[in-house]
């Protein structure tokens, strides 16, 4: 059954994250980046992670409790290794350091093929998938992961939640291939903890295995929700494990006190970590190619096999995203339900702006 979204100009929408952002104390320059994302998800499709959960993240974790620091520089630390940078965000708001840090990486793999960014004390960047996929379509082999700013999700086997969501996500420059790039891009519990948020916003059932209520009992109501579950199992938390490793090597500290800032001893970390990676195509060219092929059209071929044979139905990861950016040009704004327009009403009154009047909006049926 079709549903009704209202189209909210791009340059609308950015004025009041903007806004929004300015008005908790952030930089003219950060306030941009932060709009500037919310952009990039809701333009794909991506409405666990918009702007309304940007604020919200702001609110429970950011400014407001100490946990992302306004204005803040970004320290980037002495390194005699070439192609890897060491930064401290010094709490800087994550989506500034995250385009900044893809930047260098792509910076870096121009010249030495390869390029890595560890960030120590962060704030959470909220969508990798937005990151990776601009990188990809500017041609490079692109990944980030991050620690996530609380920790929500029970490890396998265990009955208390000591780790986050901890994302991944690759984007791949798959465009001349397949018109968009591949795009893998995944918490590791089963749904996000902003997957439960909207379905409580629109009155809609948790999947089965997503999630556990206070008691620790399985349930789908995301009203009920208190801690969620890795998908696959140990699968999903081995994935997990990685970012909370990675974040070990690089200076975090223990996960069940991150984003916990008035619990732990004085000098424990309660900060996230990202880590970034871009991949210039032609350093991992072999040159041989087989039938004759180059490196684009080995990617054509190895694509058009995995959904051929009668796979005709097979979707590649990053259609979905690739298919609502089509829908936000096509209808030419940022597209959001009846519940979203009325978050986006909050964030008006909290930072004083005017409110989006949905007489005035032009409305889809998706």
């Amino acid at each position: 059954m079709p549903e009704t979204y209202f189209v909210v100009p791009q340059h609308q929408h950015n004025q009041l994250i903007e806004r929004a952002y300015r008005h908790r104390g952030y930089s003219v320059e950060e306030s941009a980046d932060g709009a500037r994302f919310c952009e990039l998800a809701s333009t794909h499709g991506i409405r666990t992670h918009n702007a309304i959960k940007a604020i919200h993240l702001d609110e429970l974790f950011g400014s407001k409790v100490g946990g992302c620091t306004p204005g803040a520089t970004l320290e980037k630390l002495p390194t005699k290794f070439k192609a890897v940078q060491r930064w401290n965000a010094n709490k800087k708001l994550g989506q500034s350091v995250a385009f900044a840090a893809m930047d260098a990486c792509m910076q870096m793999a121009d010249e030495f093929g390869v390029g890595i960014v560890t960030v120590d004390n962060a704030f959470h960047y909220l969508w990798g998938g937005g990151y990776v996929i601009d990188a990809a379509k500017k041609g490079y082999l692109a990944y980030t992961c991050c620690t996530a700013g609380t920790s929500e999700v029970v490890p396998f086997l265990g009955k208390y939640p000591t780790m986050g969501t901890n994302p991944h996500s690759w984007g791949f420059p798959t465009t001349a291939a397949i018109g968009y790039p591949i795009c893998i891009d995944w918490a590791t519990s089963t749904v996000a903890m902003g997957r439960v948020q909207q379905l409580a916003r629109e009155g809609k059932p948790l999947p089965a295995g997503a999630a556990v209520d206070a008691a620790g009992a399985p349930t789908t109501d995301p009203a009920r929700a208190k801690w969620l579950l890795f998908f696959g199992q140990h699968k999903g938390y081995g994935l997990a494990l990685v970012n909370e490793l990675l974040a070990g090597f690089t200076g975090s500290g223990v996960p069940d006190l991150r984003g916990k800032w008035n619990e732990g001893p004085a000098n424990e970390k309660h900060t996230p970590h990202f880590f970034f990676q871009c991949i210039k195509p032609e350093a991992i060219d072999c040159g041989n190619f087989p039938a004759g092929r180059n490196q684009q059209s080995n990617v054509k071929a190895v694509l058009d096999d995995i959904r051929g044979h009668g796979n005709d139905q097979v979707m590649l990861p990053g259609q979905l995203e690739a298919n609502a950016a089509a829908l936000t040009a096509q209808h030419g704004g940022l597209l959001f339900t009846a519940a979203e327009i009325e978050a986006f009403s909050e964030i008006a009154r909290e930072c004083g702006a005017e409110l989006w009047n949905p007489a005035l909006l032009k409305t889809v049926a998706i």
